[in-house]
């Protein structure tokens, strides 16, 4: 199964893809999409073909994407939920399955304790997928996404999208 880890992030979006079979976790690729700088919907736009390009060319099978936090300032909140969904709409788009996990569980997950820091992260996922270097922070958050759900696997959760006779479902939860 080939996983597509997402960091969702305004001005940078990392994203990682894994093949899992079994145990066993290769490294497929890994980077950041630039936003740049401009007027907020073109910054979606580069995310959301920045991302369609990744799917286009590796063809994972699902997708998992970091769950927002609530920060301190509502705006840059805001803001990152609207990266997130253009992350999210380049998967659906793609009719891929798109499962969320929260930063905490990530963490627990790859490093074994909820608050790790950032240079953590960057180590466990090197040596879990035995890399040559630690990739970037944002990029070693989106591989760690892959990785914790390879752990997990997807027995007992469903997506939390996914798209239906071209229709995107939505979980009860989250419908307006």
């Amino acid at each position: 199964m080939r996983i597509l880890g997402i960091d969702p992030g305004l001005r940078l979006t990392g994203f990682g893809l894994i093949a899992a079979q079994g145990r066993q976790l290769d490294y497929v690729a890994s980077g950041c999409i630039r936003s740049g700088e401009g007027d907020l919907p073109l910054r979606l736009r580069r995310i959301l073909d920045g991302l369609s390009e990744v799917i286009q060319t590796y063809a994972p099978d699902v997708v998992v994407i970091e769950k927002v936090f609530v920060n301190v300032n509502p705006q840059s909140t805001l803001l990152l939920g609207q990266a997130r969904g253009a992350a999210i709409s380049a998967a659906v788009l793609q009719d891929l399955p798109v499962y969320e996990l929260t930063a905490l569980q990530v963490k627990q997950a790859v490093v074994g304790k909820g608050h790790a820091d950032k240079v953590q992260v960057q180590d466990m996922v090197k040596r879990l997928l035995a890399l040559p270097a630690a990739p970037s922070a944002d990029a070693a958050d989106a591989l760690a996404c892959a990785i914790c759900h390879a752990h997990r696997g997807s027995a007992g959760s469903k997506p939390a999208y996914q798209v239906r006779r071209g229709r995107m479902i939505v979980p009860k939860g989250d419908r307006l």
